[in-house]
């Protein structure tokens, strides 16, 4: 039988407003919406097929700005702007795109805001496990209706970069390295070719303008099947780094726990930038394996420390501190968190911790109160 194009129909239903309020994690476009209505209300430049935003409009939207009108955008980025336009330039030609780094380098964030602004849609996600099976990428079967009609259309469901490629959309493909090898190559036909067979129905799908792919990938973590040297040719890689300075990382770390604190109903805590960024130090200094003033060399843990950890640790005293304190944020709120970032391994990492608190923290003017903290929740 001849392949033919098999035409794949949408299924994801669009929520509500009312829905998108309830959410706990409104999606990308849900939660920016006003700011993607304003950018393309405003943006008179080229669009590639099928794009939402021109390219120029799509990095603003990553990398914040002002709008003629006077609209603020919000960075959702902060980071060097020749990273986010080189994703963005591969997003507009017919190679996919890799978003490579360490754990906390905002792969899965800045993937979810780059399909938002081009396709208007960050849904279609492939979530990468070491369980996820060669359906997840390629297309399943209600097999209620194959054992009672036999491969047909209706039979047929169809995997997110399946229906990304019929509908001109942008997939997403997170943890790309936790994938079993063979799975990831079911990648290279539609990377190279643009095209899915479907050989049950004698059929294939062929991915029309505006479709390409995200994925990320990290070789930090435990559990990493590598890529073969033919996918990662499909792809142009971008490497996101860790944040250039202390100053960076605290206006990120401070930007989503203000985000996230709004999605919590937790009220803004004006006076926890000292802590944002003692948590902050503590990271880089222990991740880099020597003291900001470049004075005292000191251990790593066997944690990565990232960005995202830090996030993870002041939105949990922001809680503590509302919930069981005076809504201030103090030492004694981010302690434990530290200590559980930063103390992976009970035996070795505790030495380090330990070491650390007494070299560095204990000797650090004005750290007398998170030295006291630290040492009441590891005792």
């Amino acid at each position: 039988m001849p392949a033919t194009s098999a035409s794949v129909r949408p299924t994801t239903a669009q929520p509500s407003n009312s829905e998108s309020a309830q959410a706990l994690r409104p999606h990308a476009e849900h939660t920016f919406a006003a700011e993607l209505t304003a950018l393309a209300a405003q943006d008179d430049r080229p669009r590639p097929a099928r794009w939402k935003l021109s390219p120029w409009a799509v990095a603003t939207y990553l990398l914040g700005g002002t709008l003629p009108d006077g609209t603020v955008i919000t960075p959702k980025y902060v980071g060097p702007r020749r990273i986010i336009e080189v994703a963005v330039t591969t997003l507009a030609t017919d190679r996919a795109l890799l978003l490579l780094g360490v754990p906390g380098t905002a792969k899965t964030w800045v993937s979810e805001h780059l399909a938002a602004a081009v396709s208007g849609d960050s849904t279609l996600l492939v979530q990468g496990t070491a369980g996820t099976p060669e359906e997840a990428i390629r297309y399943g079967w209600n097999y209620a209706q194959l054992l009672a009609h036999g491969p047909s259309r209706d039979a047929l469901v169809p995997s997110p970069v399946m229906r990304a490629m019929a509908e001109g959309m942008t997939a997403r493909v997170e943890e790309l390295t936790r994938i079993p090898a063979d799975v990831q190559d079911t990648l290279i036909t539609i990377l190279s070719e643009k095209t899915l067979p479907v050989p049950e129905l004698g059929q294939e799908v062929q991915a029309v303008r505006g479709f390409n792919l995200i994925a990320t990938a990290n070789d930090r973590d435990r559990g990493v099947n590598e890529l073969s040297s033919a996918l990662r040719r499909r792809f142009n890689t971008v490497v996101l780094p860790l944040p250039e300075s202390a100053d960076a990382e605290v206006d990120i770390v401070t930007r989503r726990v203000e985000q996230i604190g709004r999605s919590l109903d937790l009220p803004a805590a004006p006076d926890g930038i000292e802590e944002i960024r003692r948590v902050v130090t503590v990271f880089r200094e222990l991740r880099d394996g020597i003291t900001a003033d470049g004075r005292t060399k000191l251990k790593s843990p066997s944690g990565t420390l990232s960005t995202a950890e830090a996030i993870s640790v002041v939105t949990n005293g922001l809680a503590l501190s509302t919930h069981f304190g005076d809504g201030v944020l103090r030492p004694g709120d981010v302690a434990a968190g530290i200590l559980g970032a930063v103390v992976r391994d009970p035996a070795a990492d505790r030495v380090v911790w330990q070491e650390y608190l007494e070299t560095v923290v204990r000797e650090r003017e004005g750290w007398t109160d998170f030295y006291r903290a630290c040492r009441e929740v590891g005792a």
